[in-house]
């Protein structure tokens, strides 16, 4: 799919690409109704659905199946987006884009959702989102169970339902020679001081270790910190925590073999 040139009759390869001036001065048209810019513009975003499809790769899906779907997310995003917002259109876009696939994904999976449950789900999107509009916040599940007139568990068992399963193992970030995988966002919570002394004796490890290493480890493994968090803390990028996190633990492997 990803190597894929033409999609539903487009010529990827020819695809024009603009300017963050070019998408300014073309929305300004589409608001006031120019039919042309709206096509410019669809057309100059396309590379911007190529771009999230991919992410679905290995799905097992027909890629022009995916694109059309991708489109329509791109189409909704441009009818919903907020020049004054002071964000950039793609940042706005690509969520939107997301959405639209992993819904037409769910609706078309083998395990099914009842009508039901999807509709509470889908109900309870829209009033968190009508609510964030006019509040400027999300509200809480007690207030969409007050409104939708259900309990709180019901709320939280039907987004639940819609959400698709994601691997562990599925990349984040890659910066061309290091990937950050899901994994390495998620916190740890059993390998805490306790554990592990009552297995090993971390502390001979610990001293093989330089000491941004040894910094990054504890934060890690002892305090339960994610990569992200461990990176803000330390002042330095995610990639490079999990490239030094990567060192470290070789450098530890070694010393008990």
């Amino acid at each position: 799919m990803i190597n894929k040139v033409e999609i539903c009759g487009v010529n990827t390869s020819k695809l024009p690409v603009l300017t963050s001036k070019e998408k300014d001065e073309l929305f300004i048209k589409i608001k006031q109704g120019d039919e042309e810019a709206r096509t410019e513009f669809i057309r100059g975003n396309l590379r911007l659905v190529l771009s999230v499809i991919q992410r679905f790769y290995g799905r097992g899906e027909n890629a022009d199946d995916l694109f059309q779907i991708g489109c329509i997310g791109l189409i909704k995003s441009i009818d919903n987006f907020d020049l004054s917002q002071g964000v950039q259109f793609s940042t706005y876009a690509v969520p939107m884009i997301i959405g639209e696939i992993r819904r037409y994904l769910r609706d078309n999976n083998s395990i099914r959702v009842s009508r039901s449950v999807r509709d509470l789900a889908y109900k309870t999107i829209q009033f968190k989102d009508k609510y964030n509009k006019e509040n400027g916040r999300e509200p809480s599940i007690e207030k969409i169970a007050k409104e939708l007139g259900v309990e709180k568990e019901e709320i939280a068992a039907s987004l639940d339902a819609i959400q698709d399963p994601v691997s562990l193992q599925e990349p984040i970030y890659n910066d061309g020679s290091e990937s950050i995988y899901i994994m390495d966002q998620v916190k740890d919570t059993k390998n805490n001081d306790e554990n592990w002394t009552e297995t090993m004796t971390i502390a001979e490890a610990l001293k093989k270790l330089t000491d941004k290493e040894k910094n990054i480890i504890v934060r890690r493994y002892f305090d339960g910190r994610t990569q992200m968090e461990v990176a803000d803390e330390i002042g330095i990028s995610q990639a490079q925590v999990s490239r030094l996190e990567k060192n470290a633990l070789e450098h530890i492997k070694k010393y008990y073999k």
